[in-house]
């Protein structure tokens, strides 16, 4: 994402989100919990438009996304969403969904680690927003579901039919996303659709101290290693070598670089500075 923001200035109040920063790490916390945590029309977009303004910025080096309550997100608001989509035409349903792929495309994308922390439940559309996430750290209570194909939809909404079978292979995606049956974390650890299995009750923290160990690395290293994950997936062997040694010999130039050497030398731990 650029880092020139035109005339667009920083949002100091997020309607449907709770978002605080400290020390290069920001902390979003879905804050509905008496709906556990449901999306809404403007959840999405508030989503949308925070991540963009954080990747301009450029002062967030990692983020955790966290659901207040009894569980992480339950997907999208069965009155608020579900509802008022009966009653939209083909264009409007048409720009609703291409701004929910946003959402995932704007975590993808993003130029910082995204954790999602989870406990309890996340389900659809919050299951989709921690798979996109690149690191899961969850809790003994978590179960996960893709709910989609139970209310008549694609299970390949936001796409999770691009993203699961890369975490988890085709075999258990196929499952997950037509059956729409929850994962609870033990299982979701064994077939890779968890980072961590955080200690019960205690997922936050740990969400926490991975992110504070991200931010206090090399930020551009990270960044670049995030954008060729996400880039490399459908590229042939030679051209991902190719963007890899273009990136290195970039990388190469960099200030953190020369300081891991300038560090290794003086038996010193480096100070980063992401860039």
């Amino acid at each position: 994402m650029s880092p020139f923001t035109g005339s667009a200035a920083r949002t100091a109040h997020w309607e449907h989100l709770r978002v605080e920063i400290a020390e290069g790490v920001a902390t979003v916390t879905l804050a509905r919990p008496e709906k556990l945590n449901a999306l809404t029309f403007g959840a999405y977009a508030d989503l949308r438009d925070l991540l963009a303004e954080l990747s301009r910025e450029r002062a967030v080096r990692a983020l955790v996304l966290s659901g207040e309550g009894r569980g992480f997100c339950s997907g999208g608001d069965v009155d608020e969403i579900i509802g008022a989509t009966l009653s939209m035409d083909t264009a409007q349903l048409l720009d609703f969904n291409r701004m929910t792929g946003q959402v995932v495309r704007a975590v993808r994308e993003c130029p910082f680690p995204v954790i999602a922390a989870v406990h309890g439940v996340a389900a659809g559309a919050g299951a989709v927003l921690a798979l996109a996430s690149d690191f899961r750290v969850a809790d003994p209570s978590a179960r996960f579901a893709f709910l989609f194909t139970r209310v008549g939809l694609s299970g390949g909404d936001m796409g999770a039919a691009y993203l699961l079978p890369r975490v988890v292979g085709l075999g258990h995606a196929t499952r997950l996303l037509m059956l729409g049956d929850p994962v609870r974390a033990t299982e979701a650890e064994r077939i890779g659709l968890i980072s961590e299995l955080a200690e019960e009750g205690h997922t936050d923290e740990a969400a926490q101290s991975l992110a504070r160990r991200l931010a206090g690395g090399p930020a551009l290293a990270y960044a670049q290693t995030k954008a060729l994950l996400t880039a490399e997936l459908d590229m042939p062997l030679a051209t991902a070598i190719e963007l890899d040694a273009s990136t290195q010999a970039l990388l190469m130039n960099g200030e953190d670089y020369a300081e891991f050497h300038a560090a290794f030398t003086e038996k010193r731990p480096p100070k980063w500075q992401g860039r």
